[in-house]
């Protein structure tokens, strides 16, 4: 695994631990952290989102190679 997917994982990671929190707790971590207002959550939504996009791809790609 490459560092690219190692960091891509661990992103989508961190981000469905939060919409786990959200799901269940009604707490949302990153918007506790950097504030409802900062663009900084939309950022991170966005990361996250792409690092998923990245994940399929990887899944694509190892599924082709078995």
């Amino acid at each position: 695994m490459s560092t690219l997917q190692k960091i891509c994982l661990s992103v989508t990671i961190i981000g469905a631990i939060n919409w786990g929190l959200i799901g269940l707790l009604d707490f949302n971590l990153v918007e506790a952290i950097f504030g409802a207002e900062s663009i900084i959550p939309r950022i991170i939504y966005s990361l996250v989102g792409l690092t998923g996009l990245v994940n399929i791809g990887i899944l694509v790609m190892d599924l082709g190679e078995h």
